[in-house]
């Protein structure tokens, strides 16, 4: 069996979301999601829903603490129900400056939290689906209260799915503990996924008494491809920007330390601190991008994604630049051959 497929949705207008899902739909992509960037991630999946009939929809990901548990989980219970039961929901943290310096939210440590948050929603959700007294009492969320005026009461497919971003072993364990999948950051290598994170993610699937199968590690990394090798070059700075921005933030740093490159955090953090943003990719070696990021042109790609997240990953994100009608046609054959691989 092969992967599932993703793409994101990354609308700078919400008037643009309709062609964008019907395009990934037509593309067959199995998934399209809605980052939550400069744009909310919910008012889009809106729009993908409404224009589209089968691929799945969801967040990646929602901040989840500058939002009440019941905020999201109202959001999404009308999604899922105008879905048709498509809806996956992913749930990030975020770092404690942006939360607190961004959405003014107080900050503790994230994993126990994350993990009530997860809680609340099934105890709202159950609430919602069979009309039982509502009662989640925890250290960070307290919900008792659900008259029926407030309720929407019983849709088709009540189980929502929710995903947690990951990049700690602690929120790896909280997935595998009450979440159905667990999303990998971008910033991300394959060793520490298999060294660091998927440990976690079995002893908290064994706490809870699921297996492996019963949950998706949703990954894909970045990747730089193209029609030719030249093509893969171009992409290859991008990836490199994008290495650099994302390990500029000390909180990352523990994927760089686990290959050895712990210093890498200091000195990129410094550059941004003084404004040097277009300097910053050159930090960063081949070698480096070749742990990070997947670099093949269209017709090798298949089998570099393959031999990277097989027997590791359950969906991957394929984000192919679509330049051209030939790039279109070569994105559905690799969309294709990945879903069958």
């Amino acid at each position: 069996m092969g992967f599932k497929v993703d793409t994101g949705m990354y609308a700078g207008k919400l008037e643009d979301a309709p062609e964008l899902a019907r395009r990934a739909e037509d593309m067959g992509y199995s998934g399209i999601n809605a980052a939550e960037t400069a744009h909310d991630s919910f008012l889009p999946l809106v729009l993908a829903a409404e224009h589209t009939s089968e691929i799945q929809i969801g967040t990646s990901v929602a901040i989840a603490f500058p939002r009440s548990p019941m905020v999201t989980a109202m959001m999404c219970w009308d999604l899922q129900r105008y879905s048709n039961g498509r809806l996956i929901l992913g749930l990030g943290t975020q770092v404690k400056g942006h939360n607190q310096r961004r959405f003014s939210v107080p900050w503790s440590p994230p994993a126990p939290r994350i993990r009530e948050y997860v809680e609340s929603l099934r105890a709202i959700w159950r609430t919602f689906q069979t009309g039982e007294q509502l009662n989640y009492v925890g250290e960070h969320y307290s919900f008792t209260l659900m008259t029926p005026n407030f309720n929407p009461g019983p849709i088709e497919h009540p189980h929502i799915p929710v995903h947690i971003a990951a990049v700690n072993e602690r929120n790896a364990y909280v997935a595998g503990q009450v979440c159905d999948g667990i999303k990998l950051h971008g910033f991300n290598t394959m060793k520490y996924t298999k060294d660091v994170l998927l440990p976690q993610v079995e002893k908290g699937l064994a706490e809870s008494g699921r297996t492996r199968d019963q949950f998706e590690v949703c990954g894909g990394g970045f990747l730089a491809t193209g029609k030719t090798w030249d093509d893969c070059e171009k992409a290859l700075q991008d990836v490199k920007r994008q290495i650099s921005f994302y390990g500029s933030t000390r909180t990352y740093q523990r994927v760089f330390d686990h290959h050895g490159w712990g210093d890498t955090t200091s000195r990129l953090h410094e550059m941004s601190l003084q404004g040097k943003w277009d300097e910053m990719p050159s930090v960063i070696p081949d070698e480096m991008v070749q742990e990070f990021a997947v670099v093949a042109p269209y017709d090798q790609v298949v089998d570099a994604l393959k031999e990277r997240y097989g027997g590791v990953c359950d969906r991957i994100g394929f984000g192919a630049p679509i330049r051209n009608p030939d790039d279109a046609d070569a994105a559905k054959e690799i969309i294709k051959q990945l879903k069958s691989a």
